[in-house]
Parts: C-alpha cells; structure tokens; sequence
C-alpha cells in the first residue's frame, strides 16, 4: 500500500508515470522537458536519475525541494518513505547466533604436527591462498565433528559479528566437497574487509574474492542479496565491478541493470574461460584493468544476445 502510495503522490508532482521494475518508476523531466519519461525514480532506494540531463539525487524528499513542492507534499512523502525503510534480515534461521562449526581450528596458528593441519593448509597453498590470506580472513579447518575434513572460510559483517561462513573439503575422495550452514545468504560476504569509498567486486565465491585481493565481495552463489543491493546504493558506491561465471551471464545483467539504474558505473568483466580463483591475482587485476564501462546500449546488446 506504501508504495501505491509514493508512486501516487509522485505521480501528483511529476505526472503519470511508466513502471519499468517492481521498484522503479519513470517520469517526464521537469529539470530539461524532454518529450520521453527519462527520469528514473527508485521508490525503495529513493535514488533518481535522468538519462538525459544527468540531474540525480539520492533522496527523494531532495527531488521536492528542488521543485518546490509544498511542505506538506514532502511531509507526508517522508512518512510514506519510512513505511518501506529497509529492516535487516536476520542471518540465521532461529534466534540462535551463527557461530563457527565444531572442531573448527585457526590456520593461522601453527600446528605442523598435526596431520589435519598439513593437509588443509597444503591444499590452501595449491590454490594460491597465501599466509597472508590466511591470516586476514580467520581461514580455519575442522578436525571434527560434521564439517570434519573442510576448510573453513568465516564471512563477518560491519561491526565483526559472523554471518556465514563456507566450507570446502580438502581431501579428495570426499563425497561432499561443499557443505555450507542452513543460514540465509542475504548479508554482505567480508563486509569486514570492504572499503565503500573505492570500487567493488562481485565475484560468486569466497575462493573467487580472495583471490582477487581487493575489495571484493562473494556472492556465496549466482545472485545477488537484498541486503547487498540495498547497502551498495545507501553507501553511493560509484563503481561496480562484476566478475560471474559464463553460466551466470543472465543473472550478471540483471543485477548490470539495477546497478546502473541507480546511477552507479557497472563494469561487466568477461570471464569466459576460467574463475577468478583459477585465473589468480595478476590475471584478474589484468582483466579488471581492461574492461570497459558498461552503457545501456551495450547492456541491451547483451541482453539480446543472452536471450537468443
């Protein structure tokens, strides 16, 4: 109802508009009058943005101001809004805090003795992950218990709280060489690490980030989270890099397109042969250096092509 709501009042100010999502509205220009509806409006982030002037904002009470809305249009516009503010999802499925899997053991503490010990960070090492990776992530293995056999790569958020974490076995004749806690995946993967100011990467996996080495967030998978779109647009981060998998070349776009929408520069990075983990630190800056912004001409080009 909230949303019928603001679209309605915006609609008041702005004329009718055209739904071009389930969170984006647009409208005529009233900064430059251009015949077509390209003022972009996102009633859940409050970003807008027209495709033709570049007039932008990031609050949509500011879009009123600067069209000198009466006062009490704005009033009742920021009630509206605070009706659908975003409330933080829990991270794990009960009332109970995600903790770290029994047995699980800290490889940045030697234990050269031990046989678990060598062969988890043996396998660590034959991945590229360094002491220094180690070290900064809090990468650990279980020497018991249901994640006995795996690494463990521990995810912490802002305030350096655990909110996932991922394992993966380190011997080869595991029948299960993944097994992750039956928690949601809508949080920010190694918010601890992510710097807001400087470009992201959006890489799917927590081997893929690391291997990156700078700012990168795992995805945990192919998708996006609520949580993560919503903090990379409060934060106005202004680059974005996206570094899937060719079989997540649909979900790439989609998520190419919401970013872009809220203003923010997409580069889509083109990674047809191997993963970020595969390819290493100096492939992938490589790759990062040399990929092109992302405009909406070429992200409806791929889209076409996707769809073929």
């Amino acid at each position: 109802m909230s949303r019928y709501a603001i679209v309605t009042l915006l609609e008041s100010v702005l004329g009718k508009g055209k739904q071009t999502s389930s969170d984006d509205v647009a409208f005529h220009c009233p900064f430059c009058n251009h015949h077509k509806k390209k003022l972009e409006v996102n009633i859940v982030s409050q970003y807008w943005h027209c495709w033709v002037c570049n007039a932008r904002g990031r609050k949509l009470p500011i879009l009123f101001r600067k069209l000198n809305v009466q006062r009490d249009k704005i009033a009742k516009l920021v009630g509206l809004l605070d009706d659908v503010e975003y409330k933080p999802t829990k991270t794990t499925t009960n009332t109970e805090v995600l903790q770290l899997p029994e047995g699980f053991k800290p490889l940045w503490v030697l234990n050269k003795s031990a046989p678990e010990f060598r062969n988890a960070i043996a396998y660590l090492f034959r991945r590229g992950v360094t002491l220094s990776d180690i070290f900064k992530y809090r990468i650990g293995y279980c020497d018991k218990g249901p994640y006995h056999g795996k690494i463990v790569i521990p995810s912490y958020d802002g305030n350096g709280s655990l909110n996932y974490f991922v394992s993966r076995a380190y011997y080869e004749d595991d029948k299960y060489k993944h097994k992750n806690p039956p928690t949601s995946k809508d949080v920010v993967g190694f918010e601890l690490h992510i710097n807001w100011d400087m470009p992201i990467v959006l890489v799917e996996g927590a081997f893929d980030a690391i291997a990156i080495k700078r700012n990168a967030i795992p995805l945990f998978g192919k998708t996006i989270s609520n949580t993560l779109k919503r903090r990379i647009v409060e934060n106005g981060v202004k680059d974005i890099y996206i570094c899937l998998d060719e079989d997540a070349r649909k979900q790439a776009l989609e998520v190419a397109e919401y970013f872009i929408g809220n203003g923010i520069n997409v580069y889509f990075v083109d990674l047809t042969s191997k993963d970020p983990s595969d390819l290493g630190f100096e492939k992938m800056r490589t790759l990062i250096d040399e990929t092109e912004q992302l405009s909406p001409d070429r992200l409806l080009q791929e889209k076409i092509l996707c769809a073929l």
